[in-house]
C-alpha cells in the first residue's frame, strides 16, 4: 500500500506553509506500509522554539483553510517538538537539536520519501561590478 493522494496533498500543503516560515530540512516519508494509523510523516525543523511555534502556526492556518483540524496536538507549550496529528498525516516540527538527537529519518529509513514539490528559495546575487 502507498500513501493516498489526499495524504500527499495535505503533506505538500503543510510543507509549503512550513517553508514559508523558513523551516529547514522539510522531509516527508510514506509510512503507510509500516503503520496502520497514518500514511505520511512530515518532518521539519527550526533553530529555536519561537520559530518552531511560528512554523506550527503557519501549518495549522493553511490546513484550516482547507477545512482540516488536527485530531491531536502535542508539545506546543515547550516549542521543542510539536506533533500535529491530522490522521492521514502526522507532522513533526522539531528544534534542530531534537531532530538530530531523535533522528526520525533514520528510524524510518526503509520508508520511501515523498516529493513535496517545494521550490528552492531564490538566492540573492550580489551585483558584480
Amino acid at each position: 500500500m502507498t500513501a493516498s493522494e489526499k495524504s500527499i496533498e495535505i503533506a505538500r500543503a503543510a510543507a509549503k506553509a512550513a517553508a514559508a516560515k523558513i523551516a529547514r530540512d522539510i522531509t516527508a516519508l510514506d509510512v503507510s506500509d509500516r503503520l496502520v494509523i497514518t500514511d505520511v510523516f512530515l518532518i521539519a525543523s527550526a533553530p529555536n522554539e519561537r520559530q518552531v511555534n511560528a512554523i506550527v502556526d503557519s501549518i495549522e492556518e493553511e490546513l484550516h483553510k482547507q477545512g482540516l483540524r488536527p485530531v491531536r496536538r502535542e508539545g506546543r507549550s515547550e516549542g521543542r517538538w510539536v506533533l500535529l496529528d491530522y490522521a492521514e498525516v502526522i507532522i513533526h516540527v522539531q528544534h534542530e537539536e531534537d531532530r538530530v538527537f531523535y533522528a526520525l529519518e533514520r528510524l524510518w529509513k526503509d520508508c520511501p520519501a515523498i516529493d513535496l514539490q517545494l521550490e528552492e528559495a531564490p538566492r540573492q546575487v550580489a551585483d558584480a561590478e
